[in-house]
């Protein structure tokens, strides 16, 4: 079992910056993929970004890319998501996640990750 536990949201005002976290325990998933999902009422989370635990090329959803940023501390067991000049459509409830990928590559698709997080609610003001 992984746990993930999300913090940092907020209400904010559009152009503003927010850094969400994510604190990892449990069994070992130095094989696993972080990432960051978002979610409206009524519609099916979206994928906003992910990073392998073990290092290498991250990957972003169209809409967040050049604004957001995921990163990882191996010594403090947490996924970061830098968020730079938030717009209204940013409003969401954020999830944390995990799993272990299928291949050399990030997962996009919510149901391939087995491990969420209680989620952190992002409000993004006009």
């Amino acid at each position: 079992q992984v746990q993930l536990v999300e913090s940092g949201g907020g209400l904010v005002q559009a152009g503003d910056s927010l850094r969400l976290s994510c604190a990892v325990s449990g069994r070992t998933f130095s094989s696993y993929v972080m990432g960051w999902f978002r979610q409206v009422p009524r519609k099916e989370p979206e994928f906003v970004a992910g990073i392998p635990w073990s290092g290498g090329s991250t990957r972003y959803g169209d809409s967040v890319k050049g604004r957001f940023t995921i990163s990882r501390d191996m010594d403090k067991n947490t996924v970061y998501l830098e968020m730079n000049n938030l717009k209204p459509e940013d409003t969401a409830v954020y999830y944390c996640v995990a799993d272990r990928p299928p291949g050399p590559w990030i997962m996009v698709v919510p149901s391939q990750y087995d491990y969420w997080g209680q989620g952190t609610q992002v409000t993004v003001s006009s």
